[in-house]
Formats: C-alpha cells, structure tokens, sequence
C-alpha cells in the first residue's frame, strides 16, 4: 500500500522530468536542426540529434503518462468525468507530441539522402526539411493546447479537493489559460507562446516543488483517500 506522501512525491519527480526533459530534448535537437545548412551535418550530429529526440519522445512520455496514471486515482473521488478528461487529454497531448519528435527524426534520413543528391535537387530536401521542422512546430503547439485544458481540469479537481493549497490551484489554473492563449497564437502565427507559457511553466516546478517536500494536504471531510481500492493514510 503506498502513502499519500509517496505518491506526492512521485508525481512532483515526474513532473520535474518530464519538464526537463523535454526542455533538454528541445534544445540538443534544435542546435542540430536549426543551423545553416543543417542537412550537410547532420550526419555528423546524429548522435545528438537522436539522443535529444530519446528524451522528447520516449523519457517524457514515460514520465508523462507516469504522472498522469499516479494522480487520476487521487483525482477520481471528486469528479471521475474530469478525472478522466484530464487523463484523456493528457495521453492525446503526449501522443501528438511524440509524433512532433519523430518528424525531426527524420532528418537523419533525409540527410543521408541530401548528401548524395545532385545540385539540382538539394533545394527540395531543404524545403522538405522546413516541412519537418514546421510539422514538429505544429505538433507541439497542438499537443501543449489540448495539455492546457488538461491543465484545466487537473487545477479544478486539485481546487475542490483541497490536495494542495487553493491559491497554487488558482495560480495553476490561470497560468494555463495564459498558456492556451499562448499556444492558440503560436498556431496563427502570432510569436508570442514563450514568453505566455513562463506562469503556467513556474506552477507545474512550484506544485512539484511543494508536492515532494509537503505532500498532499489531508481533505477536511476525509481520514484517508482511496486509490485503487485501497486507503491511503498519511
């Protein structure tokens, strides 16, 4: 039987990781991709590249999916539709995601075949590479869309549960409404998602912060929580 602290401090590690992760992923990927003629070198570079697309789409949808599977029990008592929903939402975000990464994966191939193309048709592989890079773009701005209202639903349960004190809940819940604005206005064409991601980005590290050195709170109408059938003391 786990203890609500284990399981508090679990999802506070999965969500830092998942945070990192993907973040790091991000940024080996892009300093392969995103150069001058990135195709001529990516061969070089595979090593990178293909390490930085393992953390993308495979260390975060781990941790991801970890995360998601942990709290939706916690979550259920008070609203098993939007426990669900925030579970559903979670896993589709992921999956659009991981398709994101695989695009950029793809330049590992289209590289090889970029250096034994003729001059003639080098400018296609390029344009074929800005494809990729824009469907990884698309990809994620798609998935961390469908992420927020997850976001939604989760800061909703964690309000009425009274798990984590309401004001983070609150701060969570319009830090993801930032986020879609965010993440809708990079979809338009509007380059404005970095800077309207950093409220909701600083409430998933605070509630993993606060949830792996506090732990949940206990609910006032309840001695224990039942996850998995089972009870959860403190």
């Amino acid at each position: 039987m786990r203890s609500q602290k284990s399981i508090a401090r679990t999802f506070g590690v999965f969500f830092l990781l998942a945070f990192l992760s993907y973040g790091i992923g991000t940024g080996l990927t892009t300093s392969v991709i995103d150069v001058t003629d990135a195709l001529s070198t990516i061969q070089t570079n595979k090593a990178q590249l293909v390490f930085g697309v393992v953390l993308m789409a495979l260390v975060h949808t781990v941790v991801n999916i970890g995360l998601l599977v942990l709290m939706v029990p916690m979550l259920k008592p008070y609203n098993k539709i939007l426990s669900y929903g925030y579970l559903s939402a979670g896993i589709t975000a992921t999956i659009i995601v991981i398709v994101g990464a695989i695009f950029l994966l793809l330049f590992i191939p289209l590289g090889s075949m970029y250096t034994n193309a003729a001059v003639t048709e080098l400018a296609q592989f390029e344009i074929l590479a800005t494809l990729l890079t824009k469907g990884n773009f698309y990809a994620y701005q798609t998935g961390m869309t469908i992420w927020g209202f997850g976001g939604l639903m989760f800061c909703y349960l964690l309000y009425i549960s009274k798990l984590v004190p309401r004001g983070l809940s609150i701060w969570g819940a319009l830090g993801y409404l930032v986020f879609i604005g965010g993440t809708v206005s990079e979809l338009f064409g509007y380059p404005i998602g970095v800077q309207l991601s950093l409220p909701g980005g600083l409430f998933e590290i605070s509630l993993s912060i606060w949830l792996i050195v506090k732990g949940f709170q206990a609910p006032e109408d309840k001695q224990a929580i039942q996850y998995g059938g089972m009870e959860l003391n403190e």
